[in-house]
């Protein structure tokens, strides 16, 4: 491996998460919270979900009542008012399941002077949920569309209409409360009843967009959860204001800046990459060979969220995979590198953020036995980036805003 590169992703890495945190952000959009002199009430979903309530009591001084359902691992404190739990993502568990119950609690009985403050973050999906068919039904689903390659709007689709909280219902819930939403957008385009299936937007997807997904991706439902498809969600909801904050646009910036100061020049491909991860990553191979005729030190940057098609049975995430995929393509072009991150410092079901590969990667690779093609039908890029130091490993960062990816080519 190749340590100067590796460090220099590793500055732009850091400096693009850094500038996404949404504590900034809440505090922007709570200068627009006017609470009607009732209770004001606090509840958080999604990876982002600690670090955003903290930055929203701190902001606020204090709360009546709060609270925070997030990833595992994710909760790093206490936070004055407010109750945390940790819960099941990508697949939700038991565990949403109570604190969602918690935070419907919260919300009962409220009245028309009281304020919810909801503070939304990607993977909210998974955790922020009360199921209308049995919880073991749900997560069968959820690992069917995970596996099948579906988008994150196919998903949402679906999810919606299985829950007694998304597609606007949470929003139901709290009436006649006022809710003012804070909502950090993990989706292509900001759609805001897509972002963590939107508890508390009106839903635009219709029943007929739900059925079409569950037979495109021959999902198997019970007669029930059929039904439920076949019902549509809130199309309309008064009691709501909205302020949507962080994008995926802001991280590409972000790192295109400190590749600038790397000495780089930054070239943003896109900010809604949308595709499968393998093919991403030989797309920006094929990038690196083409841009190292330029004679000039590049770096292509590309945001957005790809998707995996589950063939194999190993262990790895969309941006591991599109590392270790790039690796063949710039094999042997000494000084280029490709690596790619989500935001949120996990990918997939892994304690990685992501993955490196550089020229030596493929050679380091196959000297331990290692078959790169093998080992993408088996969707098990984190063993093979384990064995070239090639993981990127952040940790929680309490952000959540798409990933990012990154190609550095020196002529």
């Amino acid at each position: 491996m190749n340590n100067e590169l590796h460090q220099k992703a590793m500055d732009i890495i850091n400096d693009s998460i850094e500038s996404v945190k949404p504590d900034e952000a809440v505090r922007r959009a709570l200068k627009a919270f006017a609470p009607k002199g009732g209770r004001v009430l606090l509840v958080a979903a999604g990876k982002a979900a600690w670090q955003m309530a903290r930055a929203a009591v701190e902001a606020l001084g204090r709360v009546d009542g709060g609270v925070v359902v997030t990833k595992y691992d994710h909760v790093k404190g206490e936070i004055p008012g407010v109750k945390c739990y940790e819960a099941g993502h990508p697949v939700p568990d038991e565990n949403s399941f109570a604190a969602t119950e918690r935070a419907l609690e919260l919300v009962h009985g409220l009245t028309e002077k009281d304020t919810v403050l909801f503070l939304l973050s990607g993977g909210g999906s998974a955790l922020f949920e009360k199921p209308l068919i049995s919880g073991a039904e749900l997560q069968g689903i959820t690992n069917q569309l995970l596996a099948s390659g579906a988008d994150i709007v196919e998903m949402n689709t679906i999810r919606k209409r299985l829950s007694a909280v998304k597609g606007g219902r949470f929003a139901q819930a709290c009436a006649p409360a006022k809710v003012f939403s804070i909502v950090l957008s993990d989706i292509l385009g900001d759609p805001l009843d897509m972002i963590a299936s939107g508890p508390a937007v009106p839903d635009s997807s219709t029943c007929a967009q739900a059925l079409a997904i569950a037979e495109k991706y021959h999902l198997n439902l019970s007669e029930q959860a059929k039904a439920l498809l076949a019902q549509e969600t809130p199309k309309v909801l008064d009691n709501v204001t909205t302020q949507i904050t962080g994008s995926v646009r802001q991280l590409c910036a972000a790192a295109a800046a400190t590749a600038r100061t790397l000495g780089y020049e930054p070239l943003i491909l896109t900010d809604c990459l949308s595709c499968e991860a393998r093919e991403a990553g030989v797309f920006l191979a094929n990038m690196v060979r083409y841009q190292r005729t330029a004679g000039r030190r590049i770096a292509l940057i590309a945001g957005g969220e790809t998707v995996v098609h589950l063939t194999g049975h190993g262990k790895g995430g969309r941006n591991q995979e599109l590392a270790l995929a790039a690796a063949p393509g710039i094999a042997g072009l000494d000084g280029c590198a490709v690596f790619s991150v989500g935001s949120d410092g996990t990918d997939g079901p892994t304690d990685a953020a992501g993955g490196f590969v550089d020229s030596t990667t493929q050679a380091a690779l196959k000297a331990q036995g290692c078959d790169i093609f093998a080992t993408l039908a088996d969707n098990d890029a984190y063993h093979a980036l384990q064995k070239c130091n090639g993981l990127i490993i952040t940790g929680p960062t309490g952000t959540n805003v798409n990933d990012v990816s990154v190609a550095l080519v020196r002529a």
